[in-house]
Formats: C-alpha cells, structure tokens, sequence
C-alpha cells in the first residue's frame, strides 16, 4: 500500500512516499519558492539518485499535480491508483483534534479557523490539502497534528494565568508543537531499549531552528515548551522564545511600531539571528563563536542555559528522568551544542560518553554506562508517524 506524507509551507511542499507497511521509503523530495515571481525549484530522489530542476510553481495546486506527473514518467508508480491515502501534517488543531483524522468539511473548517494561530503554517496546510483532493479526487486525505499529542496535558500546565474569559472566549492557552516528533522519538527510544514507555519518565528535545521540549511520562505528553504559538519556550533560529510581555508595548511605545510588527520582529528577527547579528543558522553561529565572536557565543549559551532550564523543571515535575533525548538538524547534527547542555545537568548525575557524541548518523546512546541518566540520540520521522497513521485510517 502506497501512502504519501505531505507537509506544505508558505512556499513549500515537502513529500515523502511510502509502502507500507513495510515502511519503506520509495521517494522524496520537495517543492520550493512555490508563488515566486522567478522560477521555483523541485528536488527528488529515487533510486539512490538525486535530481533537482527549475519550473514555474504558481501555486501548489500546480506542485502536486507535477509531482504526480513525473511519478508515473519516471516509473516510481504505474498508475495514481496506487496511491491509496495522502496524510498531511498541520501544525495547530487547537482543542479540537487530540489525534490524527480523515479529512472532510467541518475538518478543513476547524484548521481554517485556526489560521490566526499559526498563520504560516495552517494556510499552507489547507491549500495542500483542497491541491491533492483536486489531483486525486478519489483517494483518502489524513491529517496529522502537531498539537494532537500534547492534549494530555493537565489544566495546570496548558492553562495561562490571564483572565479565565480569555480561555472560554478564545481559546488562550498552550498547545505546544513538534507532537508528531516528541511522539516519534519517545516511543523509538522505548523501542530501542526494550522498555515499556508506560514505565518511563523522557524529556524529549526537538532542537531545529524551530525548538520546543517535551515531558513525557507512561507516553504521554505531561508538559512542553512551546505555547499558544510557537513563539513561546526557548529561543530559537529567529524566535525570541519567553519574555517579559510588556517588552511588546514599551518597543511599540519607543518605536512607534504597532504590537503585530513587534511580534513579527519576535518571530522572524530575534533568537540567534537577533542576538548574534550573524545568522539564524546554528552552524553559522558555531563557526562565528569558534572565531571568538562573543555575540555568537551569547546566542548559543542563552538557548542552552534555557533548554537545561527546562530539564530541571521536567525533572520536578516528573520526579525523575529516565532518558533525554536529542532530535531534529540541530539536536542531532552538533555535539558541541548537546556537549553544553548536558555539562549544566550534571547536578542530575549526567555523564557524556564524548567518543559516542562525537558520532554522526544512526540512533545511538551517547551517555556513559554509570550515568544516571540514559542520553540518545534519535533521528525524527514525523514523515513516517502521518503514513502510519493514515495506512491505519484508511484500513479502519
């Protein structure tokens, strides 16, 4: 059974087909600079090779229908009916959705609505979605949250301390995101140590230019980082991450700036790019701060110190850790950055195996054998959790 897992940006669609249940990857690639003026670019790989070429992207009706297309003229599929689900990932399902479910109207409803949430990502969302139903009009389309699995936490850590109408009107409260991912790593961790995840106490740190941290307790989501928005937790490529909400007005006040440019500025200027003046890439900032940059330097201490924050406080909360976890490019690619966070935890009996974090590639505990405190590494495959669970959609 062929299922794709779609995931639409702004400008955007990445894609990943599988067969499954074999969980096999058969291709992937991506769209980008889809509604640009200039020409858009399409990647894919299949068969061990890698072509990349230019094309006009409109839109991304336009994209899926290219995709298709060039399945069938490069062979990968024979047909589009071998293509039984499309599952798509969308970040905000607000409190409407605690797991992964079929599309129809008053689903396409729900995340429209939720635009103002996640305005840069819900819109993308539902243009792919009404592209693949109008590509293949005939097969299932999935959607899968990245909110979903962070409904199991209790009022008091979802809920603000701000007037409680807010809630009741509003919806004011933390969603959190990256719960395809948290979910993923956790259960893969459980999986690779043959324990039972309902006995285990993980804190999960999905480390990217976006970044947020997970406690997860028996599998479930007990607390997380990120809030209404993306906006909140630790800093990040160009967010601020948490600070005092008054810096909006007294920044509006000073610059005559109104508090959605402010917010913008939070979102798109700050974190490692706004503190460093050199890049929201961490591999910039590395290379910067190894030549003795200090604003550099400042960047990345700030966010370590706030994601080992965040561990102690998961630490409390659960009364113990079993296991922390890196994920995502950065969380899995830079062993210095992993190297400091885990140096300010070692009040929690951490020890760093410095030869396995040293290592690239696969899944692999980086803790030494008398830690305390189990370390991996565990790449994510939020790809592969939408095709598992559109393949189980589509079945029931």
């Amino acid at each position: 059974m062929k299922i794709m897992s779609i995931n639409c940006g702004s400008s955007s669609l990445k894609f990943k087909l599988f067969e499954m249940p074999q969980e096999e990857v058969i291709t992937e690639g991506q769209f980008e600079r889809i509604g640009f003026k200039e020409m858009g670019i399409y990647k894919i790989k299949f068969n061990g090779t890698k072509d990349e070429m230019s094309l006009e992207l409109p839109d991304h009706s336009v994209a899926a229908k290219h995709l298709l297309k060039d399945l069938i003229d490069r062979k990968i599929i024979g047909s589009l009916d071998e293509i039984k689900g499309v599952g798509h990932r969308i970040v905000q399902g607000g409190k409407y959705f605690s797991g992964s479910c079929l599309v129809n109207e008053w689903v396409k409803e729900r995340i429209t609505e939720l635009i103002d949430l996640a305005p840069l990502h819900n819109g993308p969302h539902i243009i792919g979605i009404k592209a693949f139903e109008e590509a293949l009009p005939n097969v299932k389309q999935t959607v899968v949250f990245d909110t979903a699995f962070h409904q199991s936490m209790d009022p008091e850590s979802f809920m603000y301390a701000v007037p409680y109408e807010w809630y009741e009107k509003y919806g004011i409260r933390k969603y959190g995101a990256h719960g395809t991912s948290h979910q993923y790593v956790s259960q893969e961790y459980a999986r690779l140590t043959n324990k039972d995840i309902k006995n285990l106490k993980i804190v999960t740190c999905h480390i990217g230019n976006g970044a947020s941290l997970c406690a997860i307790e028996g599998g479930k989501c007990k607390d997380t980082s990120m809030g209404l928005t993306p906006l909140e937790g630790i800093p990040m490529g160009t967010r601020s991450g948490n600070i005092d909400p008054t810096v909006v007005s007294y920044i509006c006040q000073k610059e005559n700036k109104d508090a959605w440019t402010v917010v913008q500025e939070l979102n798109k200027k700050s974190g490692y790019l706004g503190v460093s003046g050199v890049s929201n890439d961490a591999r910039d900032l590395e290379a910067a701060y190894n030549n003795g940059n200090e604003r550099a330097k400042l960047a990345l201490h700030m966010q370590e110190k706030r994601i080992a924050d965040y561990i102690g406080s998961y630490y409390v909360l659960m009364k113990g850790i079993d296991a922390i976890v890196f994920t995502a490019g950065i969380g899995e690619n830079s062993a210095s950055m992993r190297r400091r966070v885990l140096e300010r935890l070692d009040i929690l009996g951490v020890k760093l195996d410095e030869a396995k974090n040293k290592e690239r590639g696969d899944s692999r505990r980086i803790s030494t054998s008398d830690s305390k405190v189990d370390v991996w590494v565990i790449p994510t495959n939020e790809e592969l959790v939408i095709a598992r669970d559109t393949m189980k959609l589509i079945t029931e």
